[in-house]
């Protein structure tokens, strides 16, 4: 509506100084130089007026996105004019002036909730541009650092010289820990460093949290899940020794009285040589049990060297294809020329573990396959996969298939896994498994 007023109002300004206009070129033309005159003094007027108008609109749009700009939204246009285009037009104005204060209250108050969310969160967070300047850092982080305010990268260096070389060095979708020690504690930091883009600029969103305490957590959890296994292992052993001992000692004894040799009956001296036996039998396993335990504890440091990963997983195929079991084997690498930086003999190890344990999975499975892949992550970081279509994990078992001399088998010590475990950490990698549909075991390696 405010347009078509104004449209109408140029229109009709224009119409009549074009009028004007030949009434000034007619009379000049019959040299009537009075009239002339006086349509000349109106020609000037109609186009003075004109420019006025169109300035007076132009005046008010520019006043209005000046103040938009500067959040100035106090700014009101008067809607009681003689002219009803100019009363639309700075009703218009005023009606979008108000919308988009409303619109800023909005945001305002969705960013100071979210500031709000932010400063209450029990993990650190903090934006860095490409120049090191931190953008924002939320009391938790500082509280983390023990360091305020936080303004640049390098501000680190005054807390912890390594902590400031692993801020600098994090890249997208890269995750660090670090054990800092301020005056008041020790804590245990995670770090991960995300890639976001803000009004066309570039930043590291990272990511700090303390991890003491669910260390503390795993590390009891640990603890109590292998106090548990050894006092079962330990205790399978000795409660059949005990029990054979004091049957053995019965033979030997009425009441206090030790019974003379030749008051032995010929079938006691047999079963005595026969519990004999067994407690020698139940004594070498307990002591083949230490071994695995001091065996599991003894893992060498990794003589690492450059190895194509084709070689390495056709070698481990080598070894676990029986021709004469039901079980195919297949072996992947993507790229050809992929190389791993690692122990060949404890990887080897490893991938041999794991690949029996594929194959007892599947036991007499029909179209059992087992499948050894490597390549490179999303992550950028080298992977081995072990994959199998047996039956998998039962769920409840999960957690438990790390944990030392844990096992579902009648024979083996439960070592397997675990040890497995602790040859990934010494390379600096880890070990995880999924098991849904298939079993996969994952080797990556930092």
């Amino acid at each position: 509506m405010m347009s078509k007023h104004i449209y109408l109002q140029l229109i009709v300004r224009v119409l009549l100084l074009a009028i004007t206009a030949l009434a000034v070129g007619f009379l000049f033309f019959y040299e009537n130089y009075i009239l002339f005159a006086v349509f000349l003094f109106l020609l000037g007027l109609q186009t003075y007026y004109l420019l006025y108008y169109v300035n007076q609109t132009n005046r008010k749009i520019a006043y209005f996105f000046d103040a938009i700009k500067n959040e100035d939204f106090t700014l009101r246009f008067p809607e009681k004019l003689s002219g009803k285009s100019l009363t639309e037009l700075n009703h218009s104005l005023n009606m979008l002036n108000t919308m988009v204060q409303d619109i800023h209250l909005k945001k305002q108050a969705q960013e100071h909730f979210y500031q709000e969310i932010l400063k209450q969160a029990d993990i650190g967070i903090m934006t860095i541009n490409p120049k090191g300047h931190i953008l924002y850092a939320n009391p938790t982080i500082e509280k983390l650092l023990d360091y305020h305010p936080l303004n640049h990268v390098k501000q680190l260096q005054q807390i912890d010289e390594k902590l400031y070389d692993k801020f600098a060095g994090l890249k997208p979708f890269e995750s660090s820990t670090h054990q800092f020690v301020n005056e008041r504690e020790k804590t245990e930091l995670a770090m991960k460093a995300t890639a976001v883009t803000v009004d066309g600029q570039d930043l590291l969103l990272v990511i700090v949290q303390d991890i003491r305490k669910e260390l503390d957590e795993k590390e009891t959890d640990s603890w109590v899940k292998l106090i548990r296994v050894l006092t079962h292992e330990i205790m399978n052993t000795i409660t059949p020794i005990t029990s054979i001992s004091e049957s053995i000692l019965k033979y030997y004894k009425k009441g206090e009285m030790v019974l003379d040799a030749s008051e032995l009956p010929e079938q006691h001296l047999k079963s005595t040589v026969k519990g004999l036996e067994v407690i020698q039998e139940q004594g070498n396993g307990l002591m083949n049990f230490v071994q695995s335990y001091r065996k599991f504890l003894s893992v060498p440091e990794p003589d690492r060297e450059l190895v194509p990963a084709q070689n390495l997983l056709e070698k481990v195929k080598l070894l676990l294809d029986d021709k004469s079991e039901n079980i195919k084997f297949e072996v992947d690498v993507v790229p050809n020329s992929l190389e791993l930086y690692l122990d060949q003999r404890q990887i080897s190890q490893v991938l041999l573990n794991l690949g029996k344990n594929a194959k007892q999975s599947l036991g007499a499975q029909e179209n059992g396959v087992i499948k050894f892949v490597a390549g490179i992550n999303e992550a950028d970081k080298k992977y081995i996969q072990v994959w199998d279509n047996g039956p998998g994990i039962p769920p409840e078992l999960m957690d438990e298939i790390f944990v030392p001399f844990f096992t579902t088998k009648n024979t083996g010590t439960g070592i397997g896994l675990s040890l497995s475990k602790q040859i990934m950490r010494l390379h600096g990698g880890s070990i995880r498994v999924l098991s849904k549909e298939h079993t996969v075991f994952t080797l990556t390696f930092d």
